[in-house]
């Protein structure tokens, strides 16, 4: 196995009503960003979540003693924009990583995960884009880890290299590397937090990006997110429980990558 099927003790679960649920921090860059279907999932299974966006002056932890994980979601920004706010994320990964908690990076959060570990975050050689669903292919590794949709929900310019110390579990025709693990983090690429009215917005207000090269036109996004999103939060919610769990002591290790 590649995830540890044991839930967090921290949800609250196995004896409700007996322990407090600590918070999982949720690092958003935009000041209207939400956690869509991945807070959803938390907050329906007894986690809170504490939300902070550095971008808007919103201090990070020292550590994460009060918090089971981070999720560091995505934004319009480049990993490798000299912002302070990008830099400071940048090295504060370091902070969940030392400590062993469950950390999530997606789109660009995943983009900062590659680049904390010695990674290449860099636009595609034929200027690609991915906007809309696209299909994915869990490697190996990924296929023993659990099952996954055959398409996801994308909105990136950029990706990654995968890093020397990480297992990739998933990978794209445009953007070869979709999500790898390093210890106990993970990285996607493509957004399984989406939800109907986000994508809305994002067609009706991007119509000029989804007509970029290898985009899905924007009357399809919504088409699409009926046909393929009901298998995207279904996955969603199998990879929730495996990596909030991520944290407690391993008997099955993932191997690391030479």
């Amino acid at each position: 196995m590649y995830f540890n099927n044991t839930r967090h003790s921290a949800n609250g679960l196995s004896n409700p009503g007996h322990f407090r649920p600590r918070p999982v921090l949720a690092i958003m860059h935009q000041e209207h960003s939400s956690a869509g279907h991945v807070g959803t999932w938390l907050t329906a299974h007894g986690f809170s979540l504490d939300i902070r966006r550095p971008r808007f002056g919103d201090p990070l932890p020292e550590n994460l003693d009060g918090h089971v994980g981070a999720i560091m979601f995505g934004g319009p920004q480049s990993a490798n924009d000299n912002d302070d706010f990008i830099r400071r994320e940048i090295d504060w990964i370091g902070v969940a990583l030392k400590e062993d908690k469950p950390f999530l990076g997606i789109c660009l959060g995943a983009q900062m995960l590659a680049l904390h570990l010695g990674a290449e975050v860099h636009t595609h050689r034929q200027a690609l884009v991915e906007r809309g669903y696209h299909p994915i292919q869990p490697t190996n590794q990924g296929k023993a880890a659990m099952d996954w949709p055959d398409r996801v929900y994308q909105w990136h310019e950029e990706g990654f290299t995968a890093p020397q110390t990480s297992v990739v579990l998933a990978e794209g025709q445009n953007f070869r590397n979709q999500a790898f693990r390093h210890g106990s983090a993970v990285a996607l690429q493509f957004h399984p937090e989406i939800t109907k009215s986000a994508i809305i917005r994002l067609a009706s207000r991007s119509m000029s990006q989804a007509l970029r090269p290898r985009a899905c036109s924007a009357s399809t996004h919504l088409v699409d997110h009926c046909h393929y999103g009901p298998r995207q939060r279904q996955w969603l919610g199998d990879f929730m429980e495996k990596w909030i769990g991520l944290g407690e002591p391993k008997s099955d290790p993932l191997p690391v990558a030479a």
